[in-house]
């Protein structure tokens, strides 16, 4: 959880690299929460936690797009790789780039 509160309190931050592990548990908690709401409210007939779900989903577009934008640079590759349908996905499972690069230093290095 701390992994998707770190990614939210950075909410525009589209510079720097995130490991594979900040992604994926953002992913995680994401898809957690958005589906949660949506099959809640379809569930209990509530349409607005339905609603609420498609609302979640607009909130944190922004910090997904950021997230993944910082992914790539974890793999020293440009942003518009994350819209290469599978390739994108290959390079989230890949490993960063060991030490510094163009994009920054390495964020395991800080663990």
């Amino acid at each position: 959880m701390d992994w998707y509160l770190k990614t939210l309190k950075n909410y525009t931050g589209f510079s720097g690299r995130a490991r594979r592990k900040e992604y994926w548990m953002f992913f995680l908690f994401n898809m957690i929460i958005m589906y949660g709401l949506i099959i809640l409210g379809g569930i209990l007939d509530i349409g607005l936690l339905a609603t609420l779900g498609g609302l979640y989903a607009l909130v944190v577009l922004i910090p997904s797009i950021a997230v993944a934008v910082r992914r790539m640079h974890d793999v020293d590759k440009d942003w518009w790789y994350m819209l290469i349908p599978f390739y994108n996905i290959i390079l989230a499972f890949t490993e960063g780039t060991k030490g510094d690069n163009q994009y920054g230093s390495d964020p395991k290095a800080n663990d």
